[in-house]
């Protein structure tokens, strides 16, 4: 067996991927250099101050799972984690009016945000058999076919837009929510299925369901970077990627852009970390068909808006995770998270900050505006759901044109072409949230499965996943 302890990796890329990723191979002893061509590491996850507010420029907030819960342990944080309360109501505009969304079976069958035919059909699909078409299905008719309508419009295509900011009639069921698709097929029902893979042994105590830090997420890409230390370097644009013996041993020669100036990093393994766009830019060289397979991964811009305000201000009281909008009621604001009210910290004594997202794969020109005219969009359309008097005291927009991958139809069948293309070029791996789900839980569970399988090559020579 090889030793790997000495061995080099290039990890291009400096996202949550790729920043959990090069922080195991470190700790796994491997020689570990970081490549990010912005100012700083971190991706989308971005905590700003403003006037008093603390803003994220990207996600609001994660979900605990158990390897994003161990991490945060062994990164030492753990006592900056906030929680927010796993009972704080989340609602769903319907007729212009704010309504409960039911966070239980039983509340579900008696809320009124639903009329008593959809509620039926949620109580009796447990009884009711049914099988998935052999054919990649839409959210849309998939949801359609089984619940009816109303619940697509104003439960799931919401959930949908929050998540992906997709589009549920493009996305894919079995891509986007493979256990919903593998439970009908295995279990002839969704809610069968959903009860008879819960596990039968005890669980461990469950992660929180969602939470953040007293300093804003960013505590956690900046506690991963920080033991990188001189690993992770920033301001680096890699161009392009070569295969060829790096010392002494078949690998990869990395040639990037920094400071000015033109270097080549030569390693034996690379992870490429990046959305996929950048990845097909880079793998172009030593695979046309593997770049080609990952351009078609397709992306929607989002807008995000941050608005402070004096709790005076608001006609409706904001309490709670905040709210979803279907499209249904013709505006423009996907939804909007209530930051004041989920987490300590967000805003002074007396003051309330929100943040709302705007465009997504259904108004991909919104995000293409000016700065100002998104805002004041989203902030009339916030002003007339909560009855909010006056201007905001504080304001941010941040524009992401490619910010989430869209799981759509036949991307399952992109996904094993990039994993086929991965197989043939030993050395060569993919991370990011183009492959397992958009989730920052989910790129900390990737992230940690490609080290393993970086680090698991290095010591026998053999690509196994």
């Amino acid at each position: 067996m090889a030793d790997s302890t000495h061995k080099t990796v290039a990890v291009i890329g400096g996202g949550i991927s790729g920043l959990v990723c090069a922080y195991r191979l470190h700790r796994l002893g491997m020689q570990v250099t970081l490549l990010e061509e912005s100012s700083r590491a971190g991706g989308l996850i971005g905590s700003v101050e403003r006037d008093g507010f603390l803003c994220e420029s990207g996600p609001q907030s994660v979900q605990g799972t158990v390897a994003l819960m161990d991490l945060i342990r062994e990164l030492g944080i753990e006592g900056e984690l906030c929680i927010a309360d796993p009972r704080a109501p989340r609602f769903v505009l319907r007729h212009g009016r704010l309504r409960k969304v039911p966070l239980s079976p039983q509340a579900l069958l008696t809320s009124s945000l639903l009329g008593v035919g959809s509620r039926w059909r949620l109580f009796s699909e447990a009884f009711r058999t049914t099988r998935p078409p052999k054919q990649d299905e839409s959210v849309a008719d998939f949801v359609r076919r089984k619940f009816g309508h109303e619940i697509l419009e104003y439960l799931v295509a919401p959930f949908v837009s929050g998540v992906y900011a997709g589009d549920p009639e493009k996305l894919s069921l079995r891509a986007a929510f493979p256990s919903i698709e593998e439970w009908e097929r295995e279990h002839g029902s969704v809610l069968r299925g959903a009860m008879k893979s819960r596990p039968a042994e005890k669980r461990r105590e469950r992660p929180p369901s969602l939470c953040s830090f007293r300093r804003g997420l960013e505590t956690l890409t900046n506690a991963l970077a920080s033991k990188l230390g001189p690993g992770a370097r920033t301001g680096a644009r890699a161009s392009a990627i070569n295969r060829k013996a790096a010392n002494g041993e078949e690998g990869y020669e990395v040639h990037l852009t920094r400071d000015g100036g033109q270097e080549t990093i030569l390693a034996q393994a690379v992870v490429l970390a990046t959305p996929a766009y950048v990845a097909s830019r880079l793998v172009a060289p030593v695979s046309p068909p593997l770049a080609q397979t990952l351009s078609g991964v397709a992306y929607a811009p989002v807008a995000v808006v941050a608005a402070g305000y004096y709790t005076r201000q608001a006609g409706t009281p904001v309490e709670g995770f905040g709210v979803l909008i279907p499209r249904v009621e013709k505006l423009r604001t996907l939804g909007t998270v209530w930051n004041s009210s989920l987490f300590p910290g967000r805003a002074p004594v007396g003051k309330m900050l929100m943040t709302s997202f705007a465009g997504g794969a259904t108004d991909p020109e919104l995000p293409q505006k000016p700065d100002q005219e998104i805002a004041a969009i989203v902030e009339q359309e916030n002003a007339r759901i909560l009855e909010i008097a006056g201007a905001p005291i504080a304001s941010a927009v941040w524009k992401h044109p490619r910010a989430l991958p869209q799981y759509n139809l036949g991307h399952g069948h992109v996904v094993r072409a990039i994993r086929e293309g991965e197989d043939a070029l030993p050395g060569l791996f993919f991370a990011g949230n183009y492959l397992k789900g958009p989730a920052v839980g989910k790129c900390v569970e990737q992230a940690l499965e490609t080290a393993e399988a970086v680090h698991a090559y290095l010591q026998d020579g053999r690509q196994n996943r």
